[in-house]
């Protein structure tokens, strides 16, 4: 059966050569399939589109008016695959990817490199948030993939884990004879406390863990930003809780010192989630491919 689509794109072509047959050639029909599917196309819509000569056909007034605009539908038509074809191939779309502002800075920047290099022409959107404000944005659809915290208590997301991170306590030089031996917890929270805000995935964790051990938190200072943490620590304004991964240029140049703990607080890890119920596109599939290879 013909489509109304298809009879558009006969239609097209006969008022493009003027003759049925010609048109015939073309489209690989038959002349009197095509004759057909002109008189079908004029039954359907009660209207004389082509006058009939000897010579050929011509367009009706009212075909001419038709032509145009079957013109330009099936030009937007081909631009549209052709948009497809780009987004498939990564010629061209964008990537949609929200962050912490800590994880974008210590962790994310060489991926974005990478893709970038092998992919110049998809363009980057990035959202920065907490962990769980980037799980509601995720869900509303505002980003297509989220790089976060680990453990996240959601079964609507996927969750990938990519690099492990260690959760440390870092002091300056005034309380550098914590780092000469492992500590006790208890003997670390009795110090004047430097965290992250409560609402911080990365806060709740170390809280959590904690409380698991049958003991409280009580933060001198609750931080907005990780590198404030660092800052905090290293003018010797107490014990701050860090992630020794990103803490790592403070560690290196003797600006920090880590206070090793007799239990450390167990490892976990920071990856990439997306909404199980959505299908990535083939730009976000990719990105995460490069995250996974590491």
């Amino acid at each position: 059966m013909v489509s109304k689509l298809d009879l558009y794109k006969i239609f097209l072509k006969v008022g493009q050569c003027e003759s049925f047959s010609h048109a015939a050639k073309e489209l690989f029909m038959t002349q009197p399939a095509v004759s057909q599917a002109m008189l079908q196309l004029e039954r359907e819509l009660d209207t004389r589109l082509f006058h009939r000569t000897p010579k050929g056909v011509t367009l009706t007034n009212e075909g001419s008016l038709l032509f145009e605009y079957v013109h330009s539908a099936i030009n937007l038509i081909g631009v549209g695959e052709q948009k497809i074809l780009a987004f498939k191939n990564l010629t061209m779309g964008e990537l949609k990817i929200g962050v912490g502002d800590t994880i974008s800075r210590y962790y994310l920047l060489p991926f974005l490199e990478k893709f970038h290099n092998q992919y110049p022409n998809i363009k980057f959107k990035i959202v920065n948030a907490t962990t769980l404000e980037l799980c509601s944005i995720l869900k509303s659809g505002g980003i297509d993939i989220a790089i976060c915290n680990f453990p996240l208590d959601d079964p609507s997301l996927e969750q990938i884990p990519c690099s492990h991170i260690h959760d440390v306590f870092v002091c300056g030089s005034e309380y550098k004879h914590l780092s000469v031996e492992p500590q006790e917890l208890t003997d670390i929270l009795k110090q004047p406390l430097i965290f992250l805000e409560p609402k911080s995935n990365s806060r709740k964790y170390v809280e959590n863990y904690i409380a698991s051990q049958g003991l409280q938190l009580a933060p001198e200072f609750e931080l907005g930003s990780h590198d404030l943490l660092l800052e905090f620590a290293k003018i010797n304004l107490g014990v701050a809780c860090v992630i020794k991964e990103f803490a790592a240029e403070y560690l290196d140049k003797r600006q920090l010192y880590e206070i090793p703990l007799l239990a450390p607080i167990p490892k976990r890890s920071i990856g990439v989630c997306y909404l199980r119920s959505v299908q990535l596109s083939l730009a976000a599939t990719k990105f995460v491919e490069i995250i996974e290879q590491g």
